[in-house]
């Protein structure tokens, strides 16, 4: 298997700004947050396809993301929270939550950008914060329990 930076942040050895974390999940700010806010929800265990998580270990994704998909909406107050497991990315299955203000920010309309007169998707129009800020966030975020 090839590296996954998801089971170094799970081992302890990748860098990470956690909202929070139990025996089978965890959240963290992603580096490149659309928004403030924005977090990622994780099965402490490898699997690649969200699909492949077993039906209980799924629901504790959830149960943490309605968590922390409330702690959001307390703190940041988006329109929505937005919930996407897309597969791409880090092959380790994930829950993206997305702080929404407006309906097309769950379709990552920050990843578009035109070079050479077509447009393109991808990371380089995103924020990249320093990793304080991504610790601000997290801490904001962080359930009391």
């Amino acid at each position: 298997m090839e590296q996954c930076p998801f089971c170094d942040i799970v081992k302890g050895v990748g860098p990470v700004s956690t909202v929070y974390e139990d025996d089978n999940t965890m959240c963290f700010i992603p580096l490149q947050p659309i928004y403030p806010g924005a977090c990622i929800v994780i099965p402490k265990p490898h699997i690649d396809h969200f699909t492949d998580v077993p039906d209980d270990l799924a629901a504790q994704v959830m149960v943490t993301a309605q968590r922390v998909g409330r702690k959001i909406r307390e703190v940041y107050q988006p329109l929505k929270v937005g919930m996407v497991v897309h597969g791409f990315g880090v092959h380790h299955a994930h829950l993206n939550l997305v702080p929404q203000y407006d309906p097309l920010d769950i379709t990552y309309k920050h990843l578009a950008y035109i070079e050479n007169g077509e447009i393109q998707f991808g990371l380089k129009p995103l924020p990249t914060p320093t990793r304080d800020e991504l610790d601000a966030m997290a801490r904001s975020l962080r359930l009391d329990d």
